[in-house]
């Protein structure tokens, strides 16, 4: 029997690149995972499903609007009945091009902090609830090694993520009495199919950032796994508000 049997977890941009590979490990871990995505979630749902994803679907979903996550947590309680696992993936990365601070425009600068940052808030604001009511959950926000050291050309991306380590200290003392773990997975550069249909972000970090590693190679979407299944299930029933960084040993937080 997988860790997550009987579980309903959320994915946040769970159909394609880290999230679609997150969503597929929690299915085989026994989990019924809803994906919720602005892109097209029923290639990945059916995908996922096919391969005994135990009646994995998708919503339409945009995170940075209360109105559309409102609809998405009912959708889901409505089909399952109850939200165990939130994992907060949804986010602007690839289709960023490298900018210097004075260059980035202030809407898009608004736009990476409203999926960013305010989606994780409103997807745990809305999803708690359950939670609450079970005494149980666990929420993981997905951040990145650049909070830490810090990353040029990228500063609305790097911010974003910083909000995202200090969301979940936070968020974790309000939650911790109800039973209810929140921790960050903070991945290096991941080789997942959104970055590698990105030649810019590949040619511009991927070499400096393998040479900043201990283990000192590409990372891959299955490197991010057991991390990702450890902070879900109850393996991790005592940690919360803590990063595990996987990205080689390119960081140590």
């Amino acid at each position: 029997m997988g860790k997550l049997q009987g579980k309903t977890a959320i994915v946040t941009g769970g159909a394609h690149g880290l999230g679609r590979q997150f969503a597929a490990a929690l299915a085989a871990e026994g989990a019924t995972v809803a994906i919720l995505d602005i892109a097209d979630t029923g290639t990945a749902a059916a995908e996922i499903d096919s391969r005994g994803g135990n009646g994995c679907f998708g919503i339409e979903t945009d995170v940075s609007s209360e109105a559309s996550v409102q609809s998405a947590v009912a959708a889901i309680l409505a089909r399952t009945g109850r939200i165990d696992v939130l994992v907060n993936n949804a986010a602007v990365f690839s289709t960023l091009p490298p900018a210097g601070f004075a260059d980035i425009d202030v809407a898009l600068w608004d736009r990476v902090m409203a999926v960013n940052l305010r989606g994780p808030f409103l997807m745990a604001k809305h999803a708690a609830p359950s939670m609450i009511a079970r005494k149980a959950g666990k929420i993981v926000n997905i951040a990145s090694g650049t909070a830490y050291k810090g990353m040029p050309l990228m500063l609305h991306y790097v911010a974003s993520k910083g909000g995202v380590v200090a969301f979940t200290r936070a968020l974790s003392r309000e939650l911790g009495a109800h039973n209810i773990c929140v921790n960050t997975l903070a991945p290096g550069l991941t080789l997942s199919d959104s970055i590698l249909a990105n030649k810019d972000h590949l040619d511009f970090a991927r070499d400096r950032v393998v040479a900043s590693r201990a283990i000192q190679r590409d990372g891959h979407p299955h490197d991010l796994v057991g991390a990702l299944i450890f902070l879900c299930s109850p393996d991790s029933d005592f940690v919360t508000g803590q990063t595990i960084a996987v990205d080689g040993g390119s960081i140590n937080t």
